[in-house]
């Protein structure tokens, strides 16, 4: 099978690596930097394509030559990616978390007779499809709540924090209003809003706040009550809510000096050297979902919890590998014709298929990905 990894950032460059170890699968990475193409030197099992990923007809006549395509540009484009990729009548799985509503492609991509699995990540991702699996085992769900946090393993100042993906992408994350579901409403709330401190023995004490993070769990699930918080050391919060307050995530151009530049792409463009996670830096990814409802006439919970460190075998960081494993696992289930429904599929539609489950906490924890199980009758 003939793929390609559309992006060879931090996330894009695990998973063409995991990908080639498959003797089935023939691996291609495109990406517009002859930088990051050149990381791959090395891997002779890896053919590099340079290509400007934005150019709609050039991207359809490139994948035009692959049988499934993984999509991993930043978010400002994956819509439009993604709608290309369909257009050319490629199956894909989509990691770009783009703020557009995926959904609205279904249509097109039944059309077209295309699989695309979009919000394959860890959150939105594994966290979408443990949700899902947990909904399809209880007789009625009555709450899912889930806690996720991307952190690097040594706290610095200022901002104790480090970004695996694009620090616009990260940004996105605190301008997006948040939306809930209580008894069967769907809440909108500002993002950081609701902040609470949660206690965890391996990490300590960290800050939970409301982001854009449920998106397709709250049309695809009945659930009355549904909440997704990202976690980040203590104080995280306050810095942010300066920068935004005081405009410096605005999108509004304003004047400086004969140009016209929008505060947020200046904000990135300083943030980047800061919060850019650089090779060797060890970080960790932390989730825990819980799920409540009705099983047998009485109170059940479902719960995962997942804590992933930094692979010093590899020297894969661990959003990277929790998130693009899950990504190259689903193109594997795809690819051995476990799961074929078309349209746009949302993680927790694979959720509720339990061999598709099986089959990819399996997989992940071939790769030191453990999502811990714990069942409780309350």
């Amino acid at each position: 099978m003939k793929t390609i990894v559309l992006g060879g950032g931090l996330v894009g460059a695990p998973m063409a690596r995991d990908l080639a170890k498959d003797k089935d699968i023939n691996v291609s990475i495109a990406d517009i930097s002859d930088d990051t193409l050149s990381k791959f030197k090395t891997d002779d099992n890896i053919q590099t394509i340079k290509q400007d990923l934005s150019d709609r007809q050039s991207l359809k006549t490139l994948i035009s030559n692959f049988d499934m395509v993984i999509s991993a540009v930043p978010g400002f484009m994956g819509y439009k990616t993604l709608e290309t990729i369909i257009q050319a009548e490629k199956n894909v799985v989509d990691i770009a978390f783009f703020p557009e509503d995926a959904l609205t492609l279904d249509d097109l991509a039944k059309k077209h007779n295309v699989t695309a699995v979009v919000d394959c990540g860890v959150a939105p991702g594994m966290s979408n499809l443990l949700t899902g699996y947990a909904d399809h085992l209880l007789d009625k769900t009555q709450s899912a709540v889930i806690y996720v946090g991307g952190l690097p393993e040594i706290r610095i100042q200022p901002w104790e924090y480090k970004a695996v993906f694009s620090p616009i992408d990260v940004i996105e994350e605190y301008i997006r209003p948040a939306f809930y579901v209580e008894n069967g409403e769907i809440i909108e709330k500002p993002a950081l809003s609701e902040a609470e401190l949660i206690d965890f023995p391996e990490l300590g004490t960290l800050e939970a706040f409301n982001t854009d993070g449920l998106r397709s769990l709250i049309k695809n699930l009945d659930i009355p009550n549904m909440k997704e918080k990202t976690m980040r050391y203590p104080g995280h919060i306050e810095k942010i809510l300066f920068l935004k307050e005081t405009g410096f995530f605005s999108e509004e151009p304003v004047k400086m000096g004969d140009q016209m530049i929008r505060p947020i792409d200046m904000t990135a463009k300083f943030l980047f050297s800061q919060w850019n996670l650089k090779p060797g830096e060890k970080d960790i990814t932390i989730m825990q979902i819980i799920v409540q409802g009705e099983k047998n006439g009485k109170t059940r919970e479902y719960r995962w919890d997942l804590l992933d460190k930094y692979d010093t075998e590899t020297q894969t960081h661990s959003m990277a590998r929790t998130t693009g494993y899950t990504a190259t696992t689903v193109l594997r289930l795809l690819n051995e014709g476990l799961f074929n429904k078309k349209g746009i599929i949302t993680p927790e539609i694979i959720g509720k298929d339990e061999v598709c489950v099986k089959f990819i906490l399996e997989k992940l924890k071939q790769r030191n990905i453990v999502y811990r199980p714990t069942i409780t009758d309350l």
